[in-house]
């Protein structure tokens, strides 16, 4: 089995229409899935991406509140193609009113660290100085001029009180390669880089000591990788004695989710099938998509969800 990159990242939005205006209209990003929390159809679940729902570039949200927890992933990233996207951005911000701090470094590289719509920490991450997992397509019909336009997931940020513990998980079962270090721009604590796959803003893990007893939850579910074999996955936790979900069909890829000791919950993810199953490119996030089991209550829940107003802001 092996690591291909970032899948997606999945996160609580305290409102899923400022969350669809923020992360589209603001930051540019292609609404690529509307569909349903499927344990709890009344919850709206968003999927943005790139212009082809490609995995690496998915960033899902569903509606509900934050809870506080000690342990977990504090931050993630947004890759941009240039150093000069990030000035653009900031401008964009400036327009907008979002709040934003000055371009630091993450691992060598300009990023640019913002507050999204649920006031959670967000990098923008430049590629200009980038190898590794490649990035996505631009979308034509962002309100972000293409070349500036975010196209993937970049490194994301996991702080812990019990470090050695998540790292020997992600080094010796993960098998991610420890591949530099750096200090932290606001605690000038060391952050290890952890790297999977060809490495670079799309498969890499960064790992901060947690100094405080109790960190402020941002709200971050877990943390999705892409895998090439969804049973050898299944087969390397259980040898590790792990415990995990089982494989869990999510319809648009097959998944495995684990919990290190230290609570950060992680999930193996294939590409296959992807979300253009069920719909074309052009097509994608356009309409509310359901797996089978739900398609008969199509009409019950739709009259349970909020609707998307897709208006400009």
């Amino acid at each position: 089995m092996k690591l291909l990159g970032i899948h997606h990242i999945t996160a609580y939005t305290k409102d899923i229409q400022q969350c669809y205006d923020f992360y589209h209209h603001i930051l540019g990003m292609k609404l690529i899935k509307q569909t349903v929390d499927h344990q709890t159809p009344s919850v709206p679940h968003l999927y943005f991406g790139d212009k082809k729902g490609q995995p690496g570039t998915a960033l899902s949200f569903v509606e509900g509140d934050f809870k506080d927890g000690n342990d977990g992933i504090f931050a993630y990233s947004l890759r941009v193609p240039t150093d000069r996207s990030l000035y653009a951005y900031k401008l964009r911000f400036d327009d907008y009113n979002v709040k934003h701090d000055a371009v630091i470094q993450l691992n060598g590289r300009h990023a640019l660290p913002f507050y999204d719509c649920d006031n959670r920490l967000v990098y923008l991450v430049s590629d200009e100085t980038n190898t590794g997992v490649l990035a996505g397509t631009p979308d034509d019909a962002s309100p972000v001029e293409s070349i500036h336009q975010i196209y993937g997931i970049g490194p994301v940020l996991i702080t812990v009180q019990h470090s050695l513990i998540t790292a020997s998980v992600l080094h010796q079962i993960l098998k991610l390669e420890r591949t530099g270090e750096y200090a932290h721009t606001a605690s000038q604590e060391p952050v290890q880089v952890f790297t999977m796959a060809t490495g670079g803003n799309g498969g890499e893990i960064h790992l901060l000591q947690q100094n405080t007893e109790k960190a402020e939850h941002a709200g971050i579910h877990h943390a999705a990788f892409r895998i090439d074999d969804i049973e050898a996955a299944e087969q390397m936790l259980d040898k590790a004695e792990i415990q995990h979900s089982g494989i869990v069909d999510s319809q648009y890829f097959k998944s495995l989710y684990f919990r290190d000791i230290s609570g950060v919950l992680f999930e193996l993810a294939t590409d296959e099938p992807g979300f253009t199953v069920d719909e074309d490119i052009d097509a994608l996030g356009q309409s509310l998509s359901l797996p089978e089991q739900l398609e008969s209550r199509r009409q019950e829940i739709t009259d349970q969800l909020k609707s998307i107003r897709k208006d400009a802001l």
